[in-house]
């Protein structure tokens, strides 16, 4: 990502409505007379026996505490057949429709159902419960038109298990639900990582960070006690600020290695942000012909990777440049030219490879919402030779458009493809205003995604749902999901200008640090499954 000014263009979205919360809904216990017509497999799973109407499908009970069944109903405008199971009430509602399967062999199963919510519920999820283990469940994300895929999985231990789609909602929320199907097989992401490039920076300028509780300590700590298992660190060439260079790479890697968590390096070939939008040669490669440029992308990759490995922070995942749509050093590897782009490319991969053959090796564009855009580019790169392990995007959805599109991609070209998807760039605000002077990047309602309002909650919902749209990538192809600079709050003189001291920073409100430098709830998603 760039944060220059000029980096904010503005989508004019819809107002955000109020996004669904985190919440438990602890429902009662099934009824043992319910039991006794339980199943070993889902029946009307696509909720077509029954036409429209129905509060309780054919196959499926319906439970609500203050009686109020008939906010659970079938009608017409399936997913994939005519008819799918709604939740909707005029009124404030609990309802809960489940489904009991007994003589189910032990072992991890998945539930997956293709989902809409028009956001707004105190909570709308799905739930595998009664199944001899935790309770896993996986919240619905906004999605008023188009459907989307999720996922939960659980592990059963006492041979049955309880499917349930649950709404604890206000008067006129809504919810759909299709398709549900349960295999064998488990879920979860690999990665759950947070990108601290900006960090030692901010520290050095005074920057601090404290729990949630408000105890000041390491900010490396306090993401990896979150659940954060992944570091990223971007690598500029010669910086003007002397940051994010090899020797600040090499420091910071070390911190995060230290935490037991994993290393991905982000080379970006240049002195400054490189973007669709800037793809700059390095000062000191400016006159280089094609030639020497691929000699110098492999120098600098294994100078920089060999470097980590002789300390014992062995990079394990490698971006060979950064939202490299357009191509990265710009003109001689432009997407105008993909033989020469092939080739920095492969320069790049084969140094890393040098260094480490177990380091895995990402090709990350931005626009994670755009098929066509991924289709063109990774067909020309297989055209090439190109050799790599992971499709990694960016997905910013006030930029990139609907999670629907996120899911459609990944789903796409990780088949087309045969590789692991991960979203390595995703944030969101918990707030509009700005700490220090600099105007923030997203500062404006109209500005935001529909249903995640900028708020603690908001920021949480985002989260979740991008990781829940990744999990749900089919053929546990995906692989995870990296927060963009968590830790880049307001600090004076840590703007987003490595050129300039006094440019300011654009992207505290989405940090996931606050205004008092407490971690914020979003967070606590790293430790989902």
């Amino acid at each position: 990502m760039h944060l220059t000014p000029n980096r904010g263009r503005r989508f004019r979205l819809r107002a955000a409505a109020v996004a669904a919360a985190l919440g438990a809904l602890l429902l009662a216990p099934l009824p043992a007379a319910q039991e006794a017509e339980a199943a070993s497999t889902l029946t009307n799973a696509g909720f077509e026996a029954d036409g429209t109407g129905t509060a309780t499908p054919s196959g499926w009970s319906t439970y609500s505490a203050a009686g109020q069944n008939a906010a659970s109903f079938t009608e017409a405008g399936g997913h994939s057949g005519g008819y799918r199971l709604s939740h909707w009430s005029a009124s404030a509602y609990k309802v809960e429709t489940y489904q009991y399967l007994s003589g189910l062999a032990n072992g991890t199963y998945t539930l997956s159902a293709w989902v809409r919510s028009g956001g707004g519920q105190n909570s709308a999820y799905l739930a595998l419960r009664n199944c001899g283990s935790t309770e896993q469940r996986t919240d619905l994300p906004v999605t008023s038109s188009a459907w989307i895929r999720i996922v939960t999985s659980v592990n059963v231990t006492s041979g049955a298990c309880t499917i349930s789609v649950n709404s604890d909602a206000k008067a006129g929320n809504w919810l759909n639900v299709d398709d549900l199907t349960l295999t064998a097989g488990s879920t979860g992401l690999a990665v759950k990582g947070v990108d601290l490039s900006a960090l030692k920076k901010s520290e050095d300028l005074g920057g601090t960070y404290r729990t949630s509780a408000g105890v000041t300590g390491d900010p490396v700590a306090i993401l990896r006690n979150a659940g954060a298992n992944y570091g990223r660190l971007k690598v500029w060439v010669n910086p003007a600020d002397g940051y994010n260079n090899k020797a600040r790479v090499l420091a910071t890697a070390q911190r995060i290695k230290a935490q037991g968590m994993k290393l991905l390096v982000d080379f970006h070939y240049s002195d400054i942000w490189a973007d669709p939008g800037a793809q700059s040669k390095p000062a000191a490669w400016a006159g280089h012909s094609y030639s020497q440029l691929t000699a110098d992308v492999y120098n600098h990759t294994y100078d920089v990777l060999n470097a980590l490995k002789a300390q014992g922070t062995t990079a394990d995942m490698v971006q060979i440049g950064n939202e490299i749509n357009t191509g990265m050093l710009w003109p001689e590897g432009s997407t105008s030219n993909w033989s020469q782009l092939g080739g920095l490319l492969k320069s790049g991969i084969s140094a890393a490879k040098a260094v480490s053959s177990s380091t895995q090796i990402a090709l990350h564009l931005a626009n994670g919402g755009d098929n066509a855009l991924y289709r063109t580019w990774f067909d020309n790169a297989a055209a090439q030779g190109v050799s790599y392990d992971v499709i990694a995007l960016s997905f910013y959805g006030y930029w990139h458009g609907a999670l629907s599109s996120l899911q459609a991609n990944l789903d796409d070209v990780s088949a087309r493809y045969g590789k692991k998807v991960m979203v390595v760039e995703t944030a969101y605000p918990f707030r509009l205003d700005s700490e220090d002077s600099h105007e923030n990047i997203i500062d404006l309602s109209s500005e935001l995604v529909s249903g995640y309002p900028a708020s603690s909650a908001g920021q949480s919902a985002w989260l979740r749902d991008v990781m829940n749209v990744v999990e749900a990538v089919p053929n546990g192809r995906g692989l995870g999901v990296v927060y963009w600079e968590p830790a880049w709050t307001a600090v004076t003189g840590n703007g987003w200008d490595p050129t300039n001291a006094s440019s300011g920073n654009g992207w505290e409100n989405q940090a996931l640090f606050d205004y008092d430098s407490k971690l914020l709830p979003a967070a606590a998603w790293f430790s989902h499954r």
